[in-house]
C-alpha cells in the first residue's frame, strides 16, 4: 500500500510519444481550421448579409441584378467556405481514426485506458495524493468526453457531406441538428481546456503546454 504524502511522478506519467504530440497540434490546427470556416460563412459571407452590397457593386459599375440573382452570387461565396469546412472535415475523420491506431499501437503505459486505472487506484487506495489523483483522474476523463463529441462530429458530418447516398437520406435532417448543435459542445470544451490548461500550467501543473511540444520528463 502506497503511504507518501506527496504524488509520485512515475504513478502520473507525464511524458507523451512522439505520434501523440504530432497528432495533438495537427488536430488542434484542423478544429482552429474549421472553426474559422463556420464562423466567417455566418458572419462576414453570411449571404443574406451581402445582398445588398452585390447590388451596390455591380450598380456602381454601370450593371443591375435583381435580388434573386445578388442572393446566388453572394451564396457562392459561402458555399466555397462550406465546401472548404467539408474537406477539413475529412482530415478530421482521418485524424479520429488515427488516433485509434496510435492508442493500439503505443505502449500500456501510455493508453489512456491505462492511466485512468493508475489514477483511479491510488485515489482509492492512498488518501494523501488523492487531490493529484483526482485532477489526473479529471483530465482523462474529460479527454474521453472530447473523444466522444470528436465521434459524434465526425459521424454527422461525414452524414451530412455524402447526402446524395440513398440509405443515409432517412437521417439526413436528425444529423444536422446533431452537428448543429453538437459543434457548440466542442467549442465549449477547447475553451473549457485552454484555460484549463493554461490555468494548471501557471499554477499546480507548471510545464503541461511543453511537453506537448518536446517529450520532457517534468
Amino acid at each position: 500500500m502506497l503511504t507518501n504524502t506527496t504524488p509520485q511522478p512515475s504513478l502520473f506519467p507525464k511524458k507523451h510519444a512522439l505520434a501523440i504530440r504530432i497528432w495533438h497540434w495537427v488536430t488542434f490546427s484542423l478544429f482552429t481550421a474549421t472553426i474559422v470556416m463556420v464562423l466567417l460563412a455566418n458572419t462576414l459571407f453570411d449571404t443574406k448579409s451581402n445582398i445588398a452590397m452585390v447590388q451596390d457593386q455591380v450598380k456602381e459599375k454601370g450593371g443591375m441584378v435583381t435580388t434573386e440573382q445578388a442572393k446566388n452570387v453572394a451564396h457562392e461565396y459561402r458555399d466555397k467556405l462550406w465546401n472548404t469546412h467539408r474537406i477539413i472535415g475529412y482530415f478530421l475523420a482521418f485524424a479520429l481514426l488515427s488516433r485509434v491506431v496510435i492508442e493500439i499501437a503505443i505502449s500500456k503505459e501510455e493508453k489512456i485506458v491505462s492511466r485512468i486505472k493508475i489514477a483511479a487506484g491510488v485515489t482509492k487506495v492512498n488518501r494523501g495524493i488523492g487531490s493529484d489523483a483526482r485532477h489526473y483522474l479529471t483530465v482523462k476523463y474529460s479527454y474521453l468526453i472530447f473523444y466522444g463529441l470528436f465521434f459524434m462530429m465526425a459521424g454527422t458530418g461525414l452524414i451530412l457531406s455524402f447526402e446524395d447516398v440513398e440509405f443515409l437520406k432517412p437521417v439526413h435532417n436528425i444529423a444536422r441538428s446533431i452537428h448543429s448543435f453538437g459543434q457548440y459542445t466542442i467549442y465549449g470544451y477547447i475553451i473549457f481546456h485552454l484555460i484549463g490548461v493554461v490555468r494548471a500550467d501557471v499554477t499546480e501543473y507548471p510545464g503541461i503546454i511543453s511537453r506537448m511540444v518536446n517529450k520532457g520528463n517534468a
